[in-house]
């Protein structure tokens, strides 16, 4: 199955229209948002789509916003969230705390630890582990970047808007 992974979309509407295009063409099943959404009207965006996601620390109105995952049947999981698709066990946690997103990585525990906050690009394996970070939906000044994860093959793929 594939997995559209993105984070830090920042309220950039266009961005996650592109994010939310490319899934569909790359035939992505279900969407891990690793934080920073920011304001509650960008999540019905994502409509059509399973949607798993955890707060960032840009993610002010949590009432609002669980309040729009609710009315679109998404899901939102504070600020961690540990769940197993298709055999792949996955941690998604926003990455304010550099170390707990390392000890994620160190556990053994996870085959896939999503992570964001920090806005670069990071796919790398460690042991049997791949930390994954999307980069930002957003862009800033960076460019706008979110990755696609195959749960057969357990490869990642970074892809611009």
């Amino acid at each position: 199955m594939k997995l559209g992974i993105i984070s830090d979309t920042h309220d950039h509407v266009r961005n996650i229209t592109r994010a939310v295009s490319l899934f569909r063409k790359e035939d992505v099943r279900r969407i891990l948002h690793a934080g920073d959404f920011c304001s509650p009207f960008t999540v019905p965006l994502f409509k059509g789509y399973e949607l798993d996601a955890v707060f960032g620390n840009n993610d002010g109105d949590h009432f609002r916003l669980i309040g729009k995952f609710r009315e679109n049947g998404f899901s939102v999981h504070n600020e961690f969230y540990g769940t197993e698709v298709e055999g792949c066990r996955i941690a998604l946690y926003h990455g304010t705390q550099p170390a707990i997103t390392d000890a994620l990585v160190r556990c053994g525990s996870y085959d896939l630890v999503v992570s964001g906050h920090t806005h670069q690009v990071v796919n790398e394996i460690h042991g049997e582990t791949r930390l994954l970070n999307p980069g930002s939906a957003h862009g800033f000044d960076a460019g706008a970047t979110v990755a696609i994860f195959d749960t057969d093959t357990r490869e990642a793929t970074i892809h611009s808007l």
